[in-house]
């Protein structure tokens, strides 16, 4: 069995990788950082190969979909992605365009060319890591990553669908996490006032639940499930006033 990882230098991609490499998966590991790749290649025991590329470039995705599209793989897993946390008026638009590359046009055209190739050799999982944030209406001081996870939750939803209507074989999970401990908090500049849970934890309930209980959307940890549950049960308005507060004690600055 063979998985391709992307952002698989540091936090969850990191452990999803290690986690499958003790599970006997063989990987390709994707991500900009090679230092931070072949010290991961160095303790892993199955076989890897190493792809340094930078996702925010999108001749890089149609270059790693051309050079890994041989390799048989089983399970695709799109895990990079970055946030940043800032007003809308003051944040760089140039790094939100990267975000919305990385985290929307990397994941939606890997999954466009690898579903293809699982549907024609009838097998294949692909897992699109999201957030919490995706499941809520808008994130205010966090605005466009949280329109990135909405995207990856709707989009990997419509697909769940059309795969069930079709009795495809091929098999599609979302997850999405909370507040993890991971690099993501220095990328984008906050500080989580939820308790944070393992980017271990997160990694291997997600794989377990996909790969063998093949379960469409993953919320890893108790709390998360209860702020998805009880946010079906309050307004757009209440839920954005909610979220605003919550980004604003994240700040830093």
């Amino acid at each position: 069995m063979k998985a391709l990882v992307t952002g698989a230098s540091s936090g969850i991609g990191r452990d999803m990788a290690r986690y499958l490499s003790n599970l006997g998966y063989d990987l390709i590991l994707v991500a900009r950082d090679k230092q931070k790749l072949e010290e991961l290649q160095g303790e892993l025991k199955t076989n890897i190969q190493l792809a340094i590329m930078d996702l925010s470039v999108e001749k890089s995705i149609k270059d790693l979909y051309l050079v890994t599209q041989k390799e048989n793989i089983d399970v695709l897993i799109n895990c990079a992605g970055f946030g940043s946390l800032g007003d809308y008026r003051s944040t760089d638009v140039f790094k939100e365009t990267d975000m919305i590359n990385v985290n929307i046009r990397a994941v939606h055209i890997l999954t466009k060319m690898f579903l293809k190739d699982f549907e024609e050799k009838g097998s294949g999982h692909i897992i699109n890591i999201a957030s919490v944030a995706g499941l809520l209406p808008g994130g205010p001081l966090m605005s466009t990553y949280y329109a990135t996870k909405s995207y990856v939750v709707s989009f990997s939803s419509a697909i769940y669908e059309e795969l069930r209507r079709n009795k495809s074989n091929v098999k599609i999970s979302v997850v999405c996490p909370g507040p993890v401990a991971t690099n993501f908090d220095n990328v984008a500049g906050v500080k989580f006032s939820l308790n944070q849970i393992s980017s271990k934890k997160v990694a291997k309930y997600a794989i377990d639940m996909a790969l063998d209980k093949n379960k469409f959307m993953i919320i890893p940890g108790f709390d998360i499930k209860i702020v998805a549950f009880m946010s079906k049960f309050l307004s757009r308005k209440q839920l954005l006033k909610i979220t605003y507060n919550s980004q604003k004690r994240k700040d830093r600055k």
